[in-house]
């Protein structure tokens, strides 16, 4: 893969320096071309770097040139990829927020950074009923856009699941393309890179800190057009992704859950805000003009819709509730709901309790 001398400039500064974001974007301010900076880096960096070792001022341009065609050869020895603000592919929407990703580096379908995106987020404590659906309208989404997720349990994974078959998915990281975080998803982080595409704003082999989160969220949301919340609480770290979806002047919208429920009184507050709400992927597409595909959906028995009625009339119930208001024995009861797990209609959670879908 060729890069630019520019390109190649700013590859160097952010993964070749001991530097900070806002210290990079001074460098680049003063010197005014990432070429420049490169050429005369012992002049900027000492005008701009006022702290910190002598040996960040102290670099050969022959050095420099050595330690970009290191980095350059060990993406390519490991498949990855970079763009840049400079390159053909770097996401348009990307440029408008602050501060934008100066490099993103990238594992799997380049192609999909030209693609429609819309981001789905949950927290990692997701209602099983919430995941479920999370599944069912990434799935729709996933037919229109590349849909643009972390690679956290709960709500994330969600997403994940419903949109990796059909290969319209974008992970963002918090971490570098080497790590993996949660460590547990380390097979789930392969089957995306083989068949979706990851993203990292920071070099390979960067590992998580706390403020990654944060920074990451920003790229979760200037990436796309919209964005869905599954599940969050009060002060869940999914707020972030969603806030920033506002500040950029995308389209936020949520999840109802019900009154009282911790996970999703988050959600609850974002509607009050004025975040759409939304309970199936026809919400979402119909905002941008666009129709879902008919899909087919399994026939239910007497019994699967009586059962059905009851969970849509009364929520999250127990089994043996469910059985009662059904007018049913127990063990029948079960079976319907077992069926309609099955066929997508219902969804079990903790206790022997059911919601519909």
């Amino acid at each position: 893969m060729e890069y630019s001398s520019a390109e190649r400039a700013l590859l160097w500064l952010c993964a070749c320096t001991d530097t900070e974001e806002r210290t990079r974007a001074a460098l680049l301010r003063a010197a005014g071309d990432p070429e420049r900076l490169f050429r005369d880096w012992e002049k900027f960096s000492s005008a701009v770097i006022k702290s910190g070792e002598k040996g960040v001022y102290n670099s050969s341009r022959a050095a420099r040139e050595r330690q970009a065609d290191d980095f350059l050869c060990e993406l390519r020895n490991k498949g990855y990829f970079a763009v840049t603000p400079l390159s053909d592919d770097y996401p348009e929407s990307l440029r408008a927020i602050s501060p934008p990703p100066l490099v993103l580096y990238g594992s799997g379908n380049r192609a999909l950074l030209k693609e429609r995106k819309f981001c789905i987020v949950g927290s990692r404590i997701t209602p099983p009923w919430a995941e479920k659906q999370g599944r069912i309208v990434s799935e729709k989404i996933s037919e229109r856009f590349a849909v643009v997720t972390g690679l956290a349990e709960g709500g994330d994974s969600a997403a994940i699941e419903g949109a990796l078959p059909r290969g319209k998915l974008i992970c963002v990281l918090p971490n570098g393309l080497d790590q993996c975080y949660p460590a547990g998803h380390a097979s789930l982080k392969k089957k995306i890179e083989g068949a979706g595409l990851l993203l990292s704003e920071y070099p390979p082999a960067v590992a998580l800190k706390k403020y990654h989160f944060h920074a990451r969220n920003r790229i979760l949301a200037g990436l796309s057009e919209g964005v869905l919340v599954l599940s969050a609480g009060v002060r869940s770290g999914t707020l972030i992704t969603a806030d920033f979806a506002a500040e950029y002047g995308r389209d936020v919208f949520a999840f109802p859950h019900n009154l009282g429920a911790s996970q999703g009184a988050g959600c609850n507050e974002l509607i009050k805000k004025g975040a759409y709400l939304c309970t199936c992927a026809e919400d979402i597409l119909s905002c941008y003009g666009l129709e879902c595909a008919a899909s087919v959906r399994e026939a239910l028995t007497p019994s699967e819709e009586r059962v059905l009625n009851v969970l849509r009339e009364g929520g999250e119930l127990h089994a043996a509730l469910v059985a009662e208001r059904a007018g049913m024995q127990v063990f029948e009861a079960i079976a319907a709901l077992s069926s309609l797990e099955i066929k997508n209609y219902a969804v079990k959670s903790g206790g022997n309790r059911y919601a519909a879908v």
